[in-house]
């Protein structure tokens, strides 16, 4: 039987979720009515978040409206405002806690405020907060070699930006730079950023603005949910065949892609696509770039890469989000021989290698290795893939549970065979889960994904713990 909101229950059911999560605080252990089953409970937690006396939510909302870019927007109707974290877990003004399962859009690794972030973060900017790369500092050049020594081949020279739509600008500007050509190739479906290539690169329709974007090609996504070949990678990759065939002079100058599909609703690329793809673009002289902002640094728990559960090495890796646990950080690494193309004018970014911000990637890198963080996000994120799927075997509205380590997607239908998008659904299911004490973030083309991607700190208790979430608010629609 298929699961359907009405209006009217939508509204009445998160009013009152919502006034039994404030009335219950961070245990959410009272009962909606006293014939339903009792609250899932979140897991203890040994930590007390400082009183806090600034703004109130209202307040804060009010000005952002006022002085605040008009394009932002929330997840919520009522938005939330928190005021600190730690580790997997976030804080509202009110001292209410939330287990934090999207990781502020897959870029918290280590856990929020991790205090060895935080001292390698604060002893820097006591020392030196920032030079220019004019300048010889430890802290850029310990940072790059300790990033290479994470890759494979002749990828070891570090350029350092400051997010990852940056990353894939200069990645993308390199490229058509060493090859003299202009035409790329992305995947529809994908998201690499919103500045001027990028957003040429990015194929959704919801991403991109009535600008000039010039020389970039969309090929069939290799899709394992929704495509028209399934799980057939191959099959896939000959649409890249044809497009270098009838849609450029026969020669490119790079593929990007992501492994798995981030805002494109969590979506990992069907086998045998990334070895054939980077065969086909490498015999037309072009460049591989492998998109790593979301998948990299662990999360996949299987690779450190998202790339290397491809049994692919790309030319240039693009990366961002969980390179500094929250820190405006962003990085291309490439060869040499690639790297010189910058070399042949005046490149400079004045921020990027900021000896506070690379000091926060080094003790990430730290972190990630000391705490088991890759091999956590594979045991945990397994157990928590396996109770998603035991989900979609109780509930018809999921259509598909995906992804790999502590980076899954769930895509709710209103009808399976159809797979029709159930986006209302979606955000019901949201609103009450947060109501609840989880967060989790949404995405894919539709918007009916839900995107988990939380701290790689995340326990079996709390992958329990969303799941019964989950599995609440799914039975009360």
């Amino acid at each position: 039987m298929m699961h359907r909101i009405l209006p009217r229950a939508f509204s009445s059911n998160t009013a009152r979720l919502s006034r039994t999560a404030t009335a219950s605080k961070s245990t959410l252990s009272q009962t909606v009515q006293d014939n339903d089953p009792p609250l899932p409970k979140m897991p203890p937690f040994d930590y007390a978040p400082s009183p806090y006396t600034g703004p109130s939510a209202e307040e804060i909302l009010a000005k952002r409206c006022e002085f605040l870019n008009p394009a932002i927007f929330h997840f919520f109707k009522n938005p939330l405002c928190l005021v600190e974290g730690k580790m997997q877990y976030l804080f509202d003004e009110k001292g209410r806690r939330y287990l934090d399962a999207f990781g502020g859009i897959a870029t918290v690794g280590c856990g929020h405020s991790h205090p060895e972030v935080v001292d390698a973060i604060v002893n820097q900017t006591k020392r030196l907060q920032h030079s220019t790369i004019l300048y010889l500092n430890p802290a850029i050049a310990d940072f790059a070699e300790a990033l290479a020594s994470k890759f494979p081949g002749d990828l070891k020279v570090v350029f350092f930006t400051n997010s990852g739509t940056e990353a894939n600008e200069l990645a993308l500007m390199m490229a058509r730079l060493y090859t003299g050509c202009h035409d790329v190739i992305s995947i529809r479906n994908g998201y690499h950023g919103n500045a001027a290539g990028t957003m040429g690169a990015t194929a959704q329709g919801s991403y991109k603005f009535n600008v000039v974007q010039t020389g970039v090609h969309h090929a069939l996504n290799p899709d394992q949910y929704r495509g028209v070949f399934g799980s057939d990678g191959l099959k896939y990759a000959k649409d890249v065949d044809e497009i270098v065939t009838y849609g450029t002079s026969g020669r490119v100058a790079a593929f990007i892609s992501e492994a798995i599909q981030g805002v494109g609703g969590i979506m990992e690329l069907a086998p045998g696509y990334l070895p054939a793809v980077y065969n086909t673009i490498r015999n037309v002289g072009g460049l591989c770039i492998a998109d790593e902002v979301q998948s990299g640094f662990a999360r996949t728990g299987s690779h450190f890469w998202g790339f290397e559960a491809h049994g692919v090495v790309p030319d240039m890796v693009t990366m961002a989000k969980g390179i500094g646990n929250g820190i405006p950080l962003g990085a291309v690494i490439t060869t040499p021989e690639i790297a010189k193309v910058l070399t042949y004018r005046s490149y400079f970014n004045t921020f990027g290698g900021n000896p506070v911000c690379t000091a926060a990637g080094h003790a990430v890198l730290r972190v990630i290795e000391k705490e088991e963080l890759q091999q956590n996000a594979l045991t945990v994120g397994s157990y928590l893939k396996q109770r998603l799927n035991s989900l979609k075997d109780k509930y018809e509205i999921i259509g598909d549970v995906r992804g790999r380590g502590m980076m899954l997607g769930i895509e709710l239908v209103t009808d399976r065979l159809l797979k029709t998008p159930a986006k209302d659904e979606t955000l019901y299911v949201m609103e009450q889960m947060k109501d609840m004490g989880v967060l989790i973030g949404k995405g894919g083309f539709f918007g009916n994904v839900f995107r988990i991607t939380p701290p790689l700190c995340f326990t079996k208790e709390d992958a329990d713990f969303l799941v019964d979430v989950m599995d609440y608010s799914l039975s009360k629609m």
